[in-house]
């Protein structure tokens, strides 16, 4: 909204002309995300655990340990979304098709985590929303953003959209990392292909979220790696495309995305504060199916999908934790690990919470890192 309120002042008044960068623009969007939730966070967690009443908000799935967490507020990812949304609509350019995917996508995932939590805090349904409902509103929400930006989807490499004027073209071949030459056109696969992608991750965060900052740390190392990422398929410098001499697909206007990545990172550093071991407060469906939402759509956008499953590695392992254990259990009637998602199998061996928690974000770091360096192994 500044952007395009803003630039074209720059005329009268130079310096204005900051907003013309896109890296400007990224790091303000980082720093009023930040600023944001660490000022409003306060106020946040005492209106939050005013309208709650103390209500018990741990899962029943839980090691024992888990109950004396009773009473801490949850819905606390309604405070990340405000802080990722507000930077962005001001900051991003908002003429760009993918900021508003991004963004529409996340802000819908997130409003099926809040009704799943509604139900299980004011109505005392511990279950919450059925799963086959929250993967049905999760698809419709896909399937919804794809018919509003890419209903003229041309297959054979571009697809192009009808709406806004910048960048967002999606692209329906698959690029392998570590192999430049490896990029086969699925065609009309790539849709369900792209589902599975957004909707896996966002369910693959609500998992991790298990222990207090646990999703939130990995979360934040995807939001910027994704922004690296980002900023290299849209970046043009001096007539020098970056993407090309890496190999990777020049996205028109990717760079714009970078400012929502910056925001997000921002956001989650924010709550991170509050959300460190011991927690005052719990992120919720809320925050956690929109952030995975948010990272899988930023995957596809930036065509690193395959990627994705190396930068968001510990979301894959602790949904594949799940997976096995539950397979493992209806054939066997065996359980693979002591209690599933992972940590808590970590938690049952006597590991001490925080010492899992800083363990799976060394881990992150290292998958982050590994994606990054990929760029240049091609």
């Amino acid at each position: 909204m500044l952007y395009r309120l803003l630039v074209p002042l720059a005329a009268r008044f130079s310096p204005l002309n900051v907003l013309r960068y896109p890296s400007f623009r990224i790091v303000a969007s980082g720093l009023l995300a930040l600023v944001l939730g660490m000022l409003l966070g306060p106020w946040f967690i005492r209106e939050l655990a005013e309208r709650q009443h103390g209500a018990s908000n741990v899962r029943e799935d839980v090691p024992d340990a888990h109950r004396r967490k009773g009473g801490t507020p949850t819905m606390g990812g309604a405070l990340i979304l405000l802080c990722i949304t507000l930077p962005t609509l001001l900051l991003a350019d908002l003429g760009n098709r993918s900021v508003w995917a991004a963004l529409t996508v996340t802000l819908g995932y997130g409003a099926i985590g809040f009704t799943d939590d509604w139900l299980k805090v004011v109505r005392k349904n511990s279950k919450g929303l059925a799963p086959r409902l929250k993967l049905f509103w999760q698809t419709a929400i896909f399937v919804a953003v794809f018919l509003l930006f890419c209903t003229d989807l041309q297959f054979h490499g571009r697809a192009t959209f009808p709406f806004f004027g910048v960048g967002g073209h999606l692209d329906s071949h698959v690029y392998f990392p570590f192999a430049r030459r490896l990029h086969p056109d699925l065609r009309w696969a790539y849709l369900p292909f792209a589902l599975l992608v957004v909707v896996g991750t966002s369910n693959g965060v609500n998992l991790t979220d298990g222990l207090d900052g646990l999703a939130i740390g990995p979360a934040i190392v995807s939001a910027l790696t994704f922004a690296v990422l980002a900023w290299v398929a849209g970046t043009v410098m001096a007539g020098f495309d970056i993407a090309r001499y890496l190999y990777l697909p020049h996205i028109e206007g990717a760079e714009e995305l970078s400012v929502f990545c910056a925001a997000m990172a921002g956001s989650g550093i924010a709550f991170l504060w509050y959300n460190a071991y011991p927690a005052s407060i719990f992120m919720g469906d809320v925050g956690s199916l929109a952030l995975g939402g948010a990272l899988g759509t930023l995957a596809v956008l930036t065509k690193n999908e395959l990627l994705s499953a190396i930068i968001d590695g510990l979301f894959l392992v602790e949904a594949l934790s799940v997976m096995i254990q539950v397979a493992s259990f209806k054939l066997t009637g065996r359980r693979v690990f002591r209690m599933a998602p992972i940590h808590h199998h970590y938690e049952l061996k006597g590991w001490a919470e925080p010492k899992i928690i800083v363990r799976f974000w060394i881990v992150s770091i290292l998958l982050s890192l590994a994606s990054v360096a990929s760029l240049k192994l091609r």
